[in-house]
């Protein structure tokens, strides 16, 4: 997911120079970019998947200890008038085995888009993060590390579902007066049944100076055509709502969200935590995520977790991670994705070792 390889510088490997309108020169450029991330991953407690039971300590090397690993290509063409023509694409790979991984399982099942820019607003078409998604990460203050983080309740409950939509089409607004709205419809492609596998998803984001307000939901059908190696088309609605302060160097966050699967969990996630820069090199952060299941009040969960990013430079980081979940009930939040994605009753320990680098 692309939140931390944001910051990843980008080399630019195409500039071509097009005329179109009267003559005038515009600009067209292919940026590939990629992550690699590996980690040394411990759990006090393993589920055993045959049984339901602990099957022990586990002492492994992971992919993607803190993000997932992926290689892809961005573009850009101004089109004049203050618009431009825009792709994305982007795979997730295991750097463990060089395998597909992530995202939805298929080629570039993380993003695959194209869009127009402009003073209107942006529309993308394709595969594409829904708003809902993109709203639970920002509010995440671990930026959904996959070890210890909102993301871990949120693929633990529903999977890819939300995250990556296929058969999409988005509109993002501009700001005005510190408020974005965005939108998306994913189209279920099933001829005869418009419902099977249609998905939307709304969000709204307020900033005033270091105050960030977002509001999103999400509501999907099962079925449709877009049938991937990890599901996508889980039937469930989200909502979520969230707010985050910036002091300076600290930033602290807190967030709800509701997960309403159907036949299955209805889960509230009450999440929180901060991230400080200590100095421009060093980060710090952790939070807390409590789940309980509205259905069956038994079923709930406790996870913390703390983490720090040592940058070695722009495009390395070294980064160490401890966690802790607790379940009761049929409750089976995990510690990290890759490797502990789900956990036993009880309580569970963890730790991550890693290093991420960027091109």
């Amino acid at each position: 997911m692309l939140w931390k390889g944001s910051r990843a510088p980008r080399l630019a490997v195409c500039t071509l120079g097009l005329l179109i309108g009267n003559g005038a020169q515009a600009q067209s450029s292919v940026t590939l970019f990629g992550v690699l991330d590996a980690g040394l991953l411990y759990t006090s407690k393993t589920l055993d998947p045959a049984s339901g039971h602990n099957a022990g300590k586990q002492f492994s090397m992971i992919d993607g200890g803190e993000y997932y690993s992926q290689f892809g290509m961005v573009g850009t063409e101004d089109l004049g008038g203050g618009y431009k023509a825009k792709f994305r694409l982007v795979s997730g790979f295991s750097i463990a085995n060089g395998s597909l991984a992530h995202c939805n399982g298929n080629l570039f099942g993380c993003e695959a888009w194209v869009g127009i820019a402009g003073p209107p607003g942006e529309i993308k078409l394709g595969l594409q993060f829904s708003p809902f998604f993109l709203a639970v990460y920002d509010s995440d203050p671990r930026s959904l590390s996959l070890f210890g983080s909102g993301a871990v309740p949120l693929v633990d409950t529903v999977l890819g579902t939300g995250i990556f939509n296929a058969n999409s089409v988005s509109y993002t607004g501009p700001v005005l007066s510190g408020l974005q709205a965005s939108v998306l419809y994913a189209f279920g492609g099933q001829a005869g049944n418009f419902q099977a596998g249609r998905q939307y998803s709304a969000r709204l984001k307020y900033q005033l100076g270091g105050l960030t307000v977002n509001a999103a939901f999400f509501d999907g059908n099962s079925g449709g055509t877009a049938q991937t190696p990890i599901p996508t088309t889980l039937q469930y609605e989200g909502r979520m709502l969230a707010v985050g302060y910036q002091f300076g160097s600290l930033t602290a966050k807190a967030s709800f969200v509701n997960y309403k699967v159907a036949g299955s969990f209805n889960n509230n996630v009450y999440g929180g935590g901060v991230t400080w820069y200590v100095m421009p090199t060093l980060d710090v952060n952790g939070g807390v995520w409590v789940t309980s299941d509205r259905n069956h009040t038994a079923n709930h969960s406790v996870l913390a977790a703390l983490g720090t990013d040592y940058f070695l430079s722009k495009a390395t980081t070294l980064y160490a991670q401890v966690g802790m979940v607790n379940n009761h009930g049929a409750m089976n939040t995990g510690l990290s994705l890759t490797g502990a994605m789900y956990e036993v009753a009880g309580t569970s320990i963890g730790a991550v070792l890693g290093v991420r680098h960027t091109f």
